[in-house]
């Protein structure tokens, strides 16, 4: 475990080994677990768990009461809302141990978790996507997507500035930063990418 250049409050726990980067803040009654790695920068809330061999990027923000399980990456710039939830077993029983069959999943970069929402193991959610308040993640999400529901579907594209897109023709466009995007392979992405 680092000893320097982080900030953990008096009422929670680090397990050893674990490497957690500069600037990071860990807040009030948490507990990160060993063999996790926690990049810089990082904000974690109240009352969160990081199980083992959890990986987070820099800049990754976790807010009150959420869980992150063995199995779950979060790339740089991920926000997780307030008590969203992970799994990372398909098919849970308290008299099986199933630690052998975790799924992994990939929180990519820029990703907006809502408060509430659950995602189911396995899943990833692509680069920038938004997932709304109360989801329930079942399948990937595609890079910049806007999902809602359960179980949760695409009912728009956001930009990497976190504001809906507007679709003018073959392009989606933010109305509050001006970025343009563009469909290439069926994925969407910035209009730079596509020319």
């Amino acid at each position: 475990m680092n000893d320097e250049n982080y900030f953990v409050h008096e009422s929670s726990y680090i397990d050893e080994p674990c490497q957690i980067g500069a600037g990071t803040k860990i807040w009030h009654f948490s507990h990160i677990m060993k063999n996790s790695v926690i990049g810089e920068k990082c904000n974690i809330g109240q009352n969160v768990v990081i199980s083992p061999n959890v990986v987070l990027g820099n800049n990754v923000k976790i807010q009150n009461n959420v869980s992150v399980y063995t199995g779950v990456i979060c790339e740089d710039d991920v926000f997780l809302g307030p008590s969203c939830v992970f799994t990372n077993v398909i098919n849970p029983r308290s008299f099986i141990v199933r630690k052998e069959e975790y799924k992994q999943t990939v929180i990519k970069k820029g990703a907006s978790i809502g408060a509430n929402a659950t995602i189911v193991c396995g899943h990833d959610v692509g680069r920038y996507a938004f997932i709304g308040a109360g989801a329930v993640i079942t399948k990937d999400v595609p890079d910049y997507a806007l999902v809602v529901g359960n179980p949760a579907r695409i009912v728009g594209y956001v930009c990497e500035c976190g504001n809906r897109l507007d679709r003018i023709k073959d392009d989606y466009i933010c109305k509050s930063c001006n970025r343009k995007y563009g469909v290439v392979n069926q994925n969407l992405c910035p209009k730079e990418q596509t020319v």
